[in-house]
């Protein structure tokens, strides 16, 4: 029970942080965002805490559901953290567009199912 209460923890984190990259992008353009130094660090940001929190979820919930690229998530943190100068604006922004909004329903579908098993108990 422990572990599943700490997977509901980072996966609300990065739930969390999914809509806020929603919020600060709302209406804007590409463009936009890419002039917007702060919105876009906010975004960038999130986006890293998205792969932080991706990877301290225990290893038996990501091979449990191993239709995420849970890796994939972590990695991009690790470009954002230790390899910024080469991340493109146009990646940040793809994220947001295709791969953001897939993985909200994800973990929202995750979070739930987690929080029912957690009240069987």
């Amino acid at each position: 029970m422990r572990e599943a209460i700490r997977d509901i923890d980072r996966l609300c984190h990065i739930e969390e942080s999914i809509k806020h990259v929603m919020d600060f992008l709302k209406g804007k353009t590409y463009e936009e965002m890419k002039s917007d130094v702060m919105c876009y660090h906010a975004v960038v940001y999130n986006i890293m805490i998205i792969g932080e929190a991706a990877n301290l979820l225990t290893k038996d919930f990501r091979e449990k559901h191993p239709e995420v690229p849970w890796r994939d998530i972590v990695d991009m943190r690790n470009v954002l953290v230790h390899g910024y100068f080469t991340t493109s604006a146009l990646f940040i922004w793809e994220t947001y567009t295709k791969d953001l909004p897939i993985l909200l329903q994800q973990v929202e579908k995750y979070i739930k199912e987690l929080r029912n098993n957690v009240e069987l108990k």
